[in-house]
């Protein structure tokens, strides 16, 4: 929902609208919030991104009771962006109880779900709230105990029986280091048969001053001629597609998995990450692994 601010804090094209991106395949959502006038509003940061929670709110519901996409599943990460805990906790509440579908619409057991409990509803992974008082038996969804500032080698905490891998890495020293970027968010996206874990990888990057979110997604220049240098999207694609071909001679014995974020999903134009990343939920499926 970062569709303002730039160069800094924009992180999508204004083109990509909610609606669009879950229309394209974008199943796990980073929404980030502050309290303005006693209402939840979009924010990156210190910059207003200008969509109310409650619009939020009422396109995810359109989504999941459409017949055609009433079978699918949204994870929502919700990120207090202001220091008023005890009030931003409360208003989340408040919003979604006013908004259609209300808390019923929602997963907020603080364990992973298998694919067939939640088809119709959103997953909240909380990155607010203490704990959680003011919610009902303090429930509010899946709930990390700890999140290091853009910790380089990711960090690791549990979720009930399932271990949560986690890299979130975004401030890296320059365009220089895309390749070691990439290289820690997708390695933890390879899964091997029967682990119970989960990755999360925040695709992002920016270096200040030269080296914004724009740049490092989409990349500069034309680097197939040796002018300029790829950014992370291209680079995940072609991991992708390398992966894929690994897969098929090794009879795929490990599969790439878990939920990955990231700046520019379109880009590059007409080469976009996202049917890959898609493909990913097909390549090794099993059936007990709870798609039913």
């Amino acid at each position: 929902m970062a569709f303002y601010g730039w160069p800094i804090a924009q992180c999508q094209s204004p083109s990509t609208s909610l609606e669009r991106q879950l229309h394209s395949g974008i199943r796990v959502l980073d929404i980030r919030l502050a309290i303005v006038d006693s209402h939840l509003i979009s924010y990156h940061g210190i910059y207003p991104e200008r969509a109310l929670f409650s619009e939020i709110l009422l396109t995810v519901h359109t989504f999941l009771t459409t017949p055609s996409t009433s079978g699918e599943t949204i994870v929502m990460s919700i990120k207090q962006e202001d220091s008023d805990t005890h009030h931003f906790s409360k208003l989340v509440r408040q919003e979604i109880v006013a908004s259609p579908g209300g808390l019923g619409m929602w997963y907020l057991e603080n364990r992973l779900p298998t694919l067939g409990e939640v088809r119709g509803k959103v997953v909240m992974f909380s990155r607010f709230g203490g704990n959680g008082d003011g919610w009902d038996n303090a429930a509010i969804g899946i709930h990390p105990p700890i999140w290091p500032d853009n910790d380089r080698n990711g960090f690791i905490w549990d979720c009930q029986d399932v271990l949560v891998q986690t890299h979130d890495w975004y401030t890296i020293p320059s365009f220089l280091s895309i390749p070691e970027k990439v290289a820690l968010s997708t390695n933890i996206l390879v899964a091997s048969h029967g682990s119970s874990s989960l990755s999360i990888s925040f695709l992002s990057a920016l270096s200040i001053p030269l080296a914004l979110p724009p740049i490092m997604a989409r990349g500069l220049g034309w680097p197939q001629w040796g002018i300029g240098f790829e950014g992370v999207n291209a680079r995940v694609g072609k991991w992708l597609l390398d992966r894929f071909d690994e897969r098929e001679e090794s009879d795929g014995k490990s599969r790439i998995s878990g939920w990955a974020l990231m700046d520019f999903y379109e880009d590059p134009i007409g080469q976009s990450v996202v049917p890959l990343l898609v493909e990913c939920n097909f390549k090794g499926r099993k059936c007990e692994e709870g798609w039913a």
